[in-house]
């Protein structure tokens, strides 16, 4: 009886062992395919950031092209119409003018020279020739010197030499972006003292504006820039996440500020 009994609490335990190594069996199956499943769609997730971070940079390279191309075009072309213009236009014999033509004609002198003068300006800006051959903080400096105003803008620049001299796709989108910002700011902020300042490391730049106008806060700027108004800072947001960077929109005391943080590699002592 004894032995029968034993036989069958051996049979039970074995049985209880067997349904327990079946449960962790399929516990860990479950936790496997879980794991699984968890990967599977981590690494969806990346290819998807890849794919967009991909399309973002060259939808970002196709409007630099574009505007190298509408830049050459302005320069050579329309800037080259107008030069000829402006050359057949001074040969004009005024002796037998009257006074009313040649006020007119002095005028006209005056709108072609200025749209002249313009369209090399613009050509200028969209090509980024100061960019290319002096770097980042010249660029950035020569930009805000025709932009500011000393009766109703005035821009102070507390800007570091640690760039590179030849511009990087990185430069490029760095100065598009700081151009988007200011643009804004005397657009919709009126504001009449901004102050630009950069500082470095060797795996980080940082750019900080500040002015004294009507800015947003980070919560504002990330409603605006899904509306159809919003363009300019979907823009300014397509080149930050080609940048891998962060921007930061604050109100401080008395004032706004924006702060752009762009990863970089390690730069030598003697990087200009």
């Amino acid at each position: 009886m004894n032995q029968e009994s034993n036989k069958i609490t051996l049979m039970l335990m074995a049985g209880m062992a067997g349904m327990l190594m079946l449960f962790i069996s399929i516990l860990l199956i479950f936790i496997f395919m879980q794991r699984k499943k968890l990967q599977y769609k981590m690494n969806l997730q990346a290819l998807q950031n890849a794919q967009k971070n991909q399309l973002i940079a060259a939808a970002v390279r196709s409007e630099e092209m574009e505007k190298l191309r509408i830049a050459e075009e302005l320069h050579d072309e329309v800037g080259a119409i107008l030069g000829a213009s402006s050359l057949h236009f001074y040969g004009i014999n005024l002796d037998n003018c009257d006074e009313t033509s040649k006020e007119m004609y002095a005028k006209s002198k005056s709108l072609l020279d200025e749209g002249i003068s313009k369209i090399r300006g613009i050509s200028h800006n969209l090509h980024s020739n100061i960019l290319q051959e002096l770097g980042l903080k010249e660029a950035i400096s020569h930009f805000c010197d025709k932009i500011g105003h000393s009766s109703l803008i005035n821009i102070s620049l507390d800007l570091q030499d640690r760039h590179n001299t030849k511009a990087s796709p990185d430069d490029i989108s760095i100065y598009r972006v700081v151009q988007e910002l200011l643009h804004n700011i005397n657009k919709h902020a009126k504001a009449s003292n901004i102050h630009i300042s950069s500082a470095s490391t060797n795996n980080q730049l940082i750019f900080t504006i500040t002015h004294n106008g009507n800015g947003i806060t980070q919560n504002q700027f990330e409603e605006l820039r899904f509306t159809k108004d919003g363009l300019g800072l979907k823009n300014i947001q397509n080149r930050m996440i080609m940048l891998k960077a962060g921007l930061n929109f604050s109100e401080q005391a008395g004032h706004y500020q924006i702060e752009l943080k762009i990863p970089v590699g390690e730069r030598k002592p003697n990087d200009k």
